[in-house]
């Protein structure tokens, strides 16, 4: 059976754990050595990325909240950003298709162009949606893949969490002695 991956501090708490004082303390100490204690920083592409950077600061300042803010999580949070933004980005372009087919739709309406060029350019521009659309949700999925990863979602934040203490159990003989 492998080892849990909660940290040691919410085994300890749970008292849900079958492993010695010593593999305890090698534990703690394995926990601790995998922070650097170096605040995570904003690469210069994120920082020149208005969207980016906004996304950068908001993230910044949950992981601080948390007391993640290692510079382990860096690569991760500036990559996230940078998805962020691009996604952003995407969806203006996205909007821009749709906006050219209602001038493709009036066009028609107005008898400025025939009815076969516009079923042409209509399909081309539906395709460049579908494209966009495939593009955006390639980017939204690894942007999932980092935010289950970095403690981004509501599961991977449960799963470093202490469960409450149950009460303690009284003895089921209490009842006869008292």
């Amino acid at each position: 059976m492998g080892r849990s991956s909660k940290p040691i501090m919410v085994l300890q708490d749970e008292k849900k754990f079958h492993i010695t004082k010593a593999e305890i303390e090698l534990r703690k100490k394995a926990e601790e050595a995998l922070l650097t204690k170096i605040k995570f920083k904003e690469k210069a592409e994120v920082k020149e990325n208005e969207i980016a950077h906004k996304e950068f600061l908001r993230v910044k300042k949950l992981f601080v909240a948390i007391g993640k803010n290692d510079g382990l999580y860096e690569n991760a949070v500036n990559r996230y950003c940078m998805l962020t933004a691009e996604c952003y980005d995407f969806e203006s372009k996205k909007m821009l298709f749709f906006d050219d087919m209602k001038r493709l739709e009036k066009s028609l309406a107005n008898k400025e162009i025939e009815f076969t060029a516009y079923i042409e350019m209509r399909s081309k521009i539906a395709g460049n949606i579908i494209a966009m659309d495939k593009q955006i949700m390639q980017k939204r999925n690894m942007m999932l893949a980092l935010e289950k990863e970095n403690v981004m979602t509501i599961a991977s934040a449960l799963r470093s969490i202490p469960k409450k203490r149950e009460k303690e159990e009284k003895d089921p003989r209490a009842h006869l002695f008292g």
